[in-house]
């Protein structure tokens, strides 16, 4: 295993049984390696096999062929106890789409400790915890409040809370943002972005939203279960036919930058995020 993948995945693969009996092949014998400290969004349209990616790395789901590696352990080797699954969930949290069947508790507090309780945490540590964890999702003016009460975006970063206070070396987020509005969206994006660059949190990102993509420094797209695009955003979002024959579509910023140059107007740079096309823009302007 190269000594900078945190996450190794060889010759993956797994399929569903039909009611006919039959199977479907969800993943077809994928291979993809995931440094640690990385922050790699995972894209595909409804059906590719991206939240079944996210769901096997967490172990929730088992592969029918193919071997993972996370921090130099195969995680799929038959010989793997309860335990060490427990153990693996200490160093790879996920988040899902619906923050309210991650709340557990009545007090936002109590939520955010339930995960180092049952880890047999120390309770002077688990106090750190939950106040450091929600601090750092801005969360801390409400401890005491009740997860009930808080707005959508507010409850998914108490789910994040949560998860961040097990310390985990990953995190998976899985379509976490599909439930939430643009504002809600934005602060978990901003909150996903901070975990990566100011904890060193390896970030595994699910997503159908092309500008949330867009953020990440790596982005893989998968294509009826098998990987289609692997590089940086630009490389990626450069092949933007071959996006379209898949099911996907470039970012707003890309899009406005390729109708430029459709139109005679070239603008070079960066420009996947709206900053960075915004700066691009404004560069050409002046050398105009």
């Amino acid at each position: 295993m190269n000594s900078d993948s945190y996450i190794k995945i060889e010759n993956l693969s797994i399929s569903y049984e039909e009611d006919d009996g039959g199977r479907t092949s969800v993943l077809k014998n994928i291979s993809l390696n995931i440094k640690k400290g990385e922050y790699l969004a995972v894209l595909g349209h409804n059906g590719s096999g991206k939240s079944t990616l996210a769901k096997l790395l967490n172990m929730i789901l088992e592969p029918d062929s193919g071997k993972i590696y996370i921090d130099g352990k195969e995680i799929t080797d038959p010989s793997m106890t309860e335990e060490d699954v427990f153990e693996l969930r200490k160093k790879v949290g996920m988040v899902f789409q619906n923050p309210d069947n991650q709340l557990v508790a009545t007090i936002v507090e109590d939520d955010v400790a339930f995960g180092p309780e049952n880890l047999g945490i120390e309770p002077h540590e688990i106090r750190k915890r939950v106040d450091d964890a929600l601090s750092a999702v801005g969360m801390s003016e409400y401890a005491k409040g009740e997860p009930a009460r808080l707005s959508g975006g507010q409850k998914q970063r108490i789910a994040i809370a949560g998860i961040l206070a097990m310390k985990p070396d990953c995190m998976i987020f899985d379509e976490s943002t599909a439930m939430l509005d643009p504002l809600g969206r934005r602060d978990i994006m901003d909150t996903i972005e901070m975990l990566n660059r100011e904890h060193g949190i390896t970030i595994i990102m699910i997503t159908h939203y092309m500008d949330e993509a867009a953020r990440a420094n790596r982005i893989v797209v998968l294509d009826d279960g098998e990987i289609l695009m692997d590089g940086a955003p630009t490389q990626i979002f450069e092949q933007h036919e071959k996006l379209k024959e898949c099911g996907l579509d470039v970012p707003q910023c890309v899009g406005l930058v390729n109708l430029l140059k459709e139109r005679g107007i070239i603008i070079k740079g960066e420009c996947h995020t709206p900053s960075a096309c915004a700066d691009a823009i404004v560069a050409a302007l002046n050398k105009g």
